[in-house]
């Protein structure tokens, strides 16, 4: 992100990390706290892998963080937690940003643009 904002691949893919129900879950729930990815998964009802694979997209995109540890019996533990985030979202943001998207390969998806399904 720039001083004045992201550029317009980092919003689609900002917007498009934010644009699934399970994503918007997981930063709602690693704002109250860290957690580890077992604990997540229970506290959200999903799977751990799926719950892996939207950590990873929130990760790439920088929403999220992650640090390995080790518990007192030597188990290796995965932890998450939110970072400090801020997307203005108004069409004076759009209207910055729209200038500093890449053009896009004729059929190849644009960044954010994945075709997934929650």
């Amino acid at each position: 992100m720039t001083a004045t904002g992201p550029s317009g691949d980092e919003l689609l893919r900002l917007l498009g990390a934010l644009a699934n129900p399970h994503r918007l879950r997981i930063v709602a729930a690693l704002r109250a706290e860290r957690a580890y990815v077992s604990q997540l998964a229970r506290e959200l009802g999903i799977s751990r892998a799926l719950l892996q694979l939207h950590l990873r997209k929130l990760e790439a995109v920088g929403l999220v963080s992650a640090t390995l540890e080790l518990s007192e019996d030597g188990k290796a533990m995965k932890f998450y937690e939110v970072k400090p985030f801020l997307v203005e979202l108004s069409p004076d943001t759009i209207a910055a940003a729209a200038p500093t998207l890449s053009t896009p390969t004729p059929g190849t998806p644009t960044p954010g643009d994945e075709g997934e399904r929650p």
